[in-house]
C-alpha cells in the first residue's frame, strides 16, 4: 500500500523533504509537566497558525471526537557490553526475539566480530554469543543465561535515545518519561512522540469535554529513524512494523462516524495503523505488519486531524506529514516553528493539524 506519485521523473524528489533546523532547536530534555510543551496549530483550510500549548487541546476539539493513542511501550532495548576476546567497547540494539530464543540485534564495536564470539553485558551477568549475520547485516545472538528477552532487557537494559538526543546516552529519568503514561504493550524500541505530551489530568478533561479516546498499537521499530535513501521519495522501500487494531477501537470509529464526530490520530504511528485497516473492506479488527507507506499525494479514509511532533528532514515520517497537510503548508508551518522557537524532534513541542 502507498500514496501515488506526482510525475515520474522524478516522482517525488527527495530535496521537498529538506529544511533547515539550527542544533540548538533539537530537543535535549523534555519540557516538565509533558502538557506544557508549545503546540502549534495549523488550520488546513485557512493556512492559519495559532501559537499555544499542549494544555489548550481541549479548547481546540469538541464534543463526539475521537482520539486515536498508540499505547504501544518502549522497551529498554539498548544494550552495552565489551567484547571478551579484545576488551573492546560494544554496542547494541535488541530488535525482536526469534522464536528459537535468539536475539535480533542492531550492533556496533570496532573490528568485526566472528561468529561464535561472546559479549559480556556491562550489568545483569549475561553473555551473548554472536551466531550469525542476517542478510541485513542484524547479529543473532543466544543469551547466556537464557530468560525471556522482556527479563533480561528489565535487568540489562538502557532506555534507546534517538543518537541526536544526549548522543543516546540515557539518563535515570529517561526509563519514565521516553514513555507515555498509557503505555501497555511492550514492543517498541522508540517511542510514539506525540503521544507523550498528555498527563492523566489532560486526558481526564478531554474526556470531561466529551472526546473520547480508543487505543491502537504499533511497535515502533529501527526503520524509523533511517532517512530515505531515494533521490525519488516513491521508490523508497518502506519498514514494515507490526500493528493491532481490536473490535473497541473499530467500535468507536464507527461511533465517531456515525454521530460526525473526527477522528484524531496522536502521533504517525496511529496515522499507520488507522490508514492500514482503512483500507480493508469492511472495516474491522486486524493484527499483523503494515507497510503501508504515505506519502504525497495520499488518500486518507479515517483520519481527520493530526497531532505530531516535528520529524526529521528527509524521513517517511515527514513525507506522511506532507501528504496530510500539503508540502507548502508544511513548509511554512516549519518556517514558523523555526523562526518562533519551537523545540524539535523526541522530545520537542507539538503541531495541530486541523
Amino acid at each position: 500500500m502507498s500514496g501515488s506519485a506526482t510525475s515520474s521523473e522524478p516522482g517525488f524528489p527527495l530535496s521537498a523533504l529538506d529544511y533547515d533546523l539550527p542544533p540548538d532547536r533539537i530537543a535535549q530534555h523534555p519540557v516538565e509537566p509533558r502538557d506544557h510543551a508549545r503546540l502549534l496549530v495549523v488550520e488546513r483550510s485557512t493556512g492559519r497558525f495559532v501559537d499555544q500549548h499542549v494544555y489548550d487541546l481541549p479548547n481546540w476539539l469538541g464534543r463526539g471526537d475521537l482520539l486515536v493513542l498508540n499505547d504501544t511501550k518502549v522497551i529498554p532495548a539498548r544494550l552495552l557490553g565489551s567484547r571478551e576476546k579484545t576488551g573492546g567497547k560494544w554496542e547494541g540494539l535488541f530488535l525482536k526475539q526469534l522464536p528459537d530464543g535468539r536475539w535480533e540485534l542492531l550492533t556496533q564495536t570496532r573490528g568485526s566480530p566472528k561468529p561464535g564470539e561472546w559479549v559480556k553485558l556491562d550489568q545483569g551477568g549475561v553473555r551473548l554469543q554472536l551466531t550469525e549475520k542476517t542478510a541485513e547485516g542484524h547479529w543473532l545472538a543466544q543469551p547466556d543465561p537464557f530468560e525471556p528477552a522482556e527479563v533480561i532487557l528489565e535487568r540489562c537494559g538502557h532506555t534507546p535515545l534517538p543518537p541526536y538526543i544526549r548522543k543516546g546516552r540515557a539518563s535515570p529519568g529517561d526509563r519514565q518519561r521516553y514513555q507515555t503514561v498509557y503505555a501497555r504493550k511492550a514492543g517498541s524500541v522508540a517511542a510514539p512522540t506525540a503521544g507523550m505530551h498528555f498527563t492523566p489530568q489532560l486526558l481526564d478533561g478531554l474526556e470531561a469535554a466529551g472526546i473520547q479516546r480508543a487505543f491502537v498499537t504499533l511497535h515502533v521499530g529501527i526503520g524509523t529513524f533511517q532517512p530515505i535513501q531515494s533521490e525519488d521519495v516513491t521508490r523508497h522501500v518502506m519498514h514494515s512494523e507490526w500493528c493491532e487494531i481490536s473490535q473497541a477501537a473499530v467500535d468507536a470509529i464507527q461511533r465517531c462516524r456515525h454521530d460526525s464526530g473526527r477522528i484524531v490520530a496522536v502521533g504517525t504511528t496511529s496515522v499507520r495503523v488507522l490508514e492500514t485497516v482503512a483500507r480493508l473492506d469492511p472495516l474491522r479488527p486486524w493484527r499483523g505488519e503494515t507497510r503501508l507507506y504515505i506519502y504525497p499525494p495520499f488518500e486518507f479514509r479515517l483520519v481527520d486531524v493530526l497531532l505530531t511532533n516535528f520529524h526529521l528532514p528527509r524521513s517517511s515520517l515527514l513525507a506522511l506529514v506532507a501528504a496530510f497537510m500539503g508540502l507548502d503548508l508544511m513548509h511554512a508551518a516549519y518556517r514558523h516553528a523555526i523562526s518562533a522557537g519551537y523545540r524539535f524532534y523526541s522530545y520537542g513541542d507539538a503541531m495541530l493539524i486541523l
